[in-house]
């Protein structure tokens, strides 16, 4: 069993838990994910790691209360244990020295982003973050962020924080006057698109983690298939990073949807019998 030995809320329905998880943290690079199970009859989800604290046998995980799974992890708190917890799965994220890179990050993909922006940092490049939500609260680990980048810029939808407007917006302007050898892009599928359909018209390599669509996190259901560059890969075991040019965006957002409605109807039957789903849970 694997202790949560911290948990917080971060901003509406996300939260973040420690797990005392020993070989995990010991292994763990920046871009690789976990897949839970919090009970005997509970599915398996792949969450990415946010971070990672070897001397206390840790790792951290972000995650939103969207479905089933999701507010079932929610109701766990400081002392309670997951039943299974499988990694570090996924290709690590390529750490080199490129000197100007830029981080790209939205909602929940904030925390994913951080691991990399620090390991590009403590590889001596000159790392400026972009990052936002739509408002205040939802701008999620702004202090870690800020602490190791060069420069940070927010943005919100509504101007509550930062500048009002896209993280696309920034970037924009970054581009046209400064020299920028790579960026990353994490957060909601439609924003990992424009961000890599603007730097490919100025020809800047952009990393994408397409974590949204894994299911299984081995490879064997094949949920997470998406088109790179005309060819068929899998994001749990070919990714979960691509390149952000050669990304299907357009199949990938049409796959996202096929089974919205399947969905919905199990959080509602979820939510209908909520008091024997987490007696069963608990017991």
């Amino acid at each position: 069993m694997f202790k949560i030995i911290e948990k917080k809320a971060l901003a509406p329905k996300v939260k973040l838990i420690k797990i005392k998880a020993p070989l995990i943290s010991k292994k763990a690079l920046p871009g690789q994910f976990v897949v839970l199970r919090i009970y005997e009859k509970g599915e398996r989800i792949p969450l990415t790691i946010a971070d990672k604290d070897p001397s206390e046998e840790s790792i951290t995980i972000v995650f939103q209360e969207v479905g089933k799974t999701t507010k079932l992890l929610g109701k766990l708190d400081t002392g309670d244990s997951i039943l299974d917890l499988v990694g570090p799965l996924g290709n690590p994220s390529e750490i080199e020295k490129y000197n100007v890179v830029i981080g790209v990050g939205g909602g929940v993909g904030i925390a994913a982003l951080y691991p990399i922006l620090k390991a590009l940092k403590e590889k001596g490049n000159y790392v400026i973050s972009v990052i936002g939500g739509r408002s205040a609260e939802y701008v999620i680990f702004r202090e870690e962020i800020e602490k190791i980048c060069d420069e940070t810029y927010i943005t919100t939808d509504d101007g509550s924080l930062g500048r009002k407007g896209l993280v696309t917006d920034v970037l924009k302007e970054l581009l046209e006057t400064r020299n920028i050898n790579r960026i990353w892009a994490i957060g909601p599928t439609i924003m990992m698109k424009v961000v890599s359909d603007l730097t490919k018209s100025y020809n800047v390599p952009t990393i994408v983690s397409l974590n949204p669509i894994m299911v299984d996190g081995t490879g064997m259901c094949g949920g997470c298939r998406v088109n790179v560059g005309g060819k068929i890969k899998f994001t749990c075991i070919d990714g979960p990073e691509f390149d952000g040019h050669l990304v299907d965006f357009d199949e990938l957002l049409l796959r996202l949807k096929s089974y919205r409605e399947e969905e919905k109807l199990s959080l509602k039957l979820f939510e209908e019998s909520e008091g024997e789903e987490i007696a069963s849970f608990e017991e």
